[in-house]
């Protein structure tokens, strides 16, 4: 049996008393508020600003440690509500994910604006899921809610891949999505548990897990095995109502980045939300660790003291947001649009715009001879490889929402020969990438499905490599030869005088996303079974493998 570890609320904090949020439909959200205290240390009930923040991860938990997250807000002069979703933890109701966040969000601004200490504003703050509850309330268009500051998430978080009937070209599954609903959403409590990636029976293990357990996951059964879509927000997008100011922070490492990169996309074509959309991006991955984290806090399990230590830069940002959209105290013009982390520098940019004015996008060519030229080869030739569904290339980070915390040398990886590997001359000057990557890739296979990976690495002088950009693509009927244009994400990363540039191109990155079983069926429910693919990269000519990369100073190599 696999190892299934519970875990259920934790006592509430001492700083707050818990309330029952009463529902349109009846029910009841477990509700933490936190308010200051007067000078003879009594609970301030004089009316002030809140901070919302409602989330599945247990209110009181030490995964969030929200306590101390409402601690330096307090410090600050807010209120803090802490709110455990519907069905999760205290809070009554069934869990399901997203479906229910716009109305319970806005019961729950109906509710604090009613309450003595609050003077009618409310903003939200949240990273991941509780970053999605901040979309949601503000799709409600409540007109309490004056600011949100959402971090490392995305209006479509969790979405499972849709397997629309047409369509060649689609994401690839990764590991996590229908897993998720099986240890965060299944029921009140959460569980602790991973498949055992050596098998392939996904569906047998998921099904062992909720027999276990004893009650099936309305989430996912949902999604498995055909996902159905159901309605997020009123009218089909989170902008298509009242726009709310916010500020956005995207990581640089956070898996779930490329959401966050379609909400900017999309937020450009509601011009009453792009009207106060502030951006900042972090060289941080998903968990908050930092791309040049302190050797010492690069650990698992963070002391107080180091989450106390990591709050000023957390949640200023924040702060000094709400003091002009929700306390009116200061000038909007004020507000950089864009602040950006240069990674690998101790550089903090602002910009008007992202990305940056003066950014230029360079081409550069895959050669035959496994390098990189700004020469694109005059005639095409052929790279092929075995996908092997019993020998797939490995994921490099232990937990992809973590990555910096291993922060892993990409280089071995390379060494496979289910790795196509090219790169670059030596670089003889620093330059600094800032804007979108894209690599256009022209592949085929011997199977009827074929994922495509495409990595970016930065290779030191001594042999080294990290990962700086990457994207996936999925190709139906891959008989067929088809050139993928594939999102490499978002980068703003100083490349140093003698490193080079480096691509990986593979067709497995497992577990952190779903394997090809070779055969053409659903790699979750029907993976048992497997049988090798031969797939084949062009190199030259008019479909040679290509790489856009956004130079904003200095001449790459």
């Amino acid at each position: 049996m696999a190892d299934y570890q519970r875990l259920g609320a934790a006592p509430v904090s001492e700083l707050a008393r818990e309330h029952r949020v009463r529902t349109r439909d009846g029910v009841h959200l477990a509700t933490d508020v936190y308010l200051p205290s007067t000078s003879d240390g009594a609970r301030d009930e004089t009316p002030g600003d809140t901070i919302l923040i409602r989330l599945p991860y247990d209110k009181n938990g030490e995964y969030t440690f929200i306590p101390l997250v409402a601690e330096y807000f307090l410090g600050h002069g807010y209120r803090v509500v802490a709110q455990d979703v519907r069905g999760k933890f205290r809070s009554e109701g069934e869990a399901q994910l997203f479906v229910n966040e716009v109305r319970d969000g806005e019961d729950t601004l109906d509710w604090i604006i009613a309450q003595p200490w609050s003077n009618g504003r409310v903003a939200m703050w949240g990273d991941s899921y509780y970053g999605y509850t901040q979309w949601a309330a503000a799709a409600s268009g409540h007109p309490a809610l004056k600011a949100i500051a959402p971090r490392v998430t995305g209006t479509s978080l969790g979405e499972p891949v849709h397997r629309d009937p047409g369509t060649r070209v689609r994401a690839v599954e990764m590991g996590i999505t229908n897993l998720y609903p099986l240890t965060h959403f299944h029921g009140n409590d959460t569980f602790l548990w991973e498949p055992d990636w050596s098998r392939r029976d996904f569906e047998a293990q998921a099904e062992a897990f909720q027999q276990w357990a004893g009650a099936r996951s309305r989430s996912y059964d949902q999604w498995v095995p055909h996902p159905v879509t159901l309605p997020r927000f009123p009218n089909g997008s989170a902008f298509a109502g009242r726009s709310v100011p916010v500020l956005h922070t995207i990581g640089w490492w956070d898996n779930c980045a490329p959401l966050s990169w379609a909400d900017v996309e999309e937020i450009a074509q509601h011009p009453a939300w792009d009207a106060h959309h502030y951006l900042r991006i972090e060289a941080i991955d998903h968990e908050s660790y930092q791309f040049a984290e302190a050797p010492g806090d690069r650990v698992a399990e963070r002391t107080e003291q180091q989450i106390r230590a990591l709050l000023p830069r957390t949640l200023d940002p924040a702060l000094a947001f709400f003091e002009v959209f929700v306390r009116g105290e200061g000038a909007v013009a004020g507000i950089p649009r864009v602040v950006w982390q240069l990674a690998g520098t101790d550089e903090e940019r602002t910009e008007a715009v992202w990305p940056p004015a003066g950014s230029r996008s360079e081409t550069r060519y895959a050669t035959i001879e496994g390098g990189i030229s700004s020469e694109r080869p005059a005639s095409a030739e052929e790279r092929s490889w075995v996908h092997d569904p019993q020998n797939l290339v490995p994921s490099t980070a232990p937990d992809a929402f973590s990555y910096l915390l291993t922060l892993p040398d990409e280089a071995p990886v390379g060494e496979r020969s289910d790795v196509v590997v090219f790169t670059s001359p030596e670089q003889t000057e620093d330059v600094d990438l800032a804007g979108p990557v894209t690599a256009r890739v022209r592949v085929r296979s011997t199977g009827p499905v074929m994922d495509c990976f495409v990595r970016v690495l930065d290779v030191a002088p001594d042999g080294t490599a990290v990962r700086i950009a990457r994207g996936q693509q999925q190709l139906l009927d891959a008989t067929d030869a088809t050139t993928l244009e594939i999102d490499l994400g978002q980068v703003g990363y100083r490349l140093r005088a003698g490193h080079r540039l480096r691509v990986h191109v593979s067709s497995s990155d497992y577990p952190e996303f779903l394997p090809q079983p070779g055969t053409g069926r659903d790699p979750w429910t029907d993976g048992v079974e497997s049988v090798p693919n031969t797939q084949t990269l062009i190199i030259g000519g008019e479909d040679a493998l290509a790489l856009d990369l956004p130079v904003l100073q200095g001449a790459l190599a």
